[in-house]
């Protein structure tokens, strides 16, 4: 069976999703949706840095999406600084009959203890009223916070406590937006970013936190966050622009669901700019970037990922794990039953057919 795709959104993952959707025969893609005007008119195939020319063309219009009547759309537009309007295009979708899979918004992950129930309601109300179900993954990179955790949970006899870390040095991602605007970087210590506005990490981060909380059958009594920063030794380039000496070059942060006053389940981020700073927090795996999944318990585990690419850097391996899981699950979220989906509810995706594609 060829599935009908539409695709919304062509940033860091948006692309990367795009590519799996024009390389996988099992996927046909109707439309291409794009926020950026310059990009407006342009064959997907080159906005997905191919070479080839697929004939659909990139619009700026989600009702032609809805128009194209695709079985599945994948969305991938920001939903970082444009929540409300990323979750009014959702709806719009299910309502129109479309199912849908993707990166964000991220408060759809895993939404209970989020969000209102009245705005959870109408969510499901428009997926029911067009048969269609909701699959968002996150980006972190959509699997070290929920796949493998729960793998390994799955072996043990007992449990105390769940970390899941990404330690990683950010110099080579290139969103301007990400990097300067919502994490910080390259800003005053004093000034505050979106990321560090006082709930914004336990709502980014709560949906896992929750997630993981359900499925080890866990009462959360409360979400609790930390941050620390670093500053610049001295002026230096990224690829996402400057960083002036004494601005933001370092974070460490972390998002704790607490239990009884301990910490039972953490999400760490440990983001540099150069690897000689900070010393002391923890380091990566191998050289640049890794994840690590730790379970205190019987047995405990220290897990590493470290993600790598023929095409790029480890940056850019974990942005193609998050855009991989996205594409692969499309049978399967246009299988399931109506409604909003999570890990815990989707079967295992064990990447049948891709073998051969690359």
């Amino acid at each position: 069976m060829v599935f009908r795709v539409a695709h919304i959104g062509t940033g860091n993952v948006g692309r990367l999703a795009l590519t799996g959707l024009l390389t996988n025969p099992a996927y046909e893609l109707t439309t291409l949706c794009v926020s950026t005007e310059s990009k407006v008119g342009k064959d997907a195939g080159e906005l997905a840095g191919l070479d080839l020319s697929t004939g659909v063309t990139a619009v700026a219009d989600l009702d032609a999406v809805i128009a194209a009547k695709p079985d599945c759309a994948v969305y991938c537009a920001m939903g970082d600084t444009r929540g409300p309007e990323a979750i009014a295009d959702v709806v719009r979708l299910l309502a129109a009959g479309i199912n849908v899979v993707g990166s964000a918004p991220v408060s759809l992950q895993f939404p209970w203890k989020l969000m209102p129930g009245k705005y959870i309601a109408g969510i499901e109300e428009a997926a029911q009223a067009g048969n269609a179900s909701l699959f968002i993954t996150g980006v972190d990179p959509g699997f070290a916070n929920d796949l493998i955790p729960f793998a390994l949970a799955g072996t043990c006899q007992s449990i105390e406590q769940v970390r899941c870390m990404e330690i990683a040095d950010y110099a080579t991602y290139d969103g301007v937006t990400v990097m300067f605007d919502v994490m910080g970087f390259g800003k005053p210590l004093d000034e505050t970013p979106i990321l560090f506005q006082p709930g914004v990490l336990s709502i980014a981060w709560g949906t896992s936190i929750r997630q993981l909380a359900a499925g080890l059958g866990i009462e959360i009594d409360d979400i609790t966050e930390v941050c620390e920063k670093e500053p610049a030794p001295e002026a230096f380039d990224i690829a996402a622009g400057h960083v002036a000496k004494g601005t933001v070059a370092a974070l460490r942060f972390e998002i704790r669901g607490m239990v009884k006053g301990e910490p039972v389940i953490v999400i760490e981020h440990v983001t540099r700019l150069r690897g000689d700073l900070r010393p002391d927090w923890a380091q990566p795996a191998q050289p640049g970037g890794s994840y690590r999944v730790e379970i205190v318990g019987e047995p405990s585990y220290a897990v590493d990922i470290c993600p790598t690419s023929r095409k790029g850097d480890h940056n850019h391996a974990a942005i193609v794990a998050a855009a991989g899981r996205i594409v692969n699950a499309i049978p399967d979220v246009v299988a399931a039953a109506p409604g909003i989906r999570t890990t815990l509810d989707m079967p295992l995706v064990t990447g049948k057919g891709l073998y051969g594609l690359g």
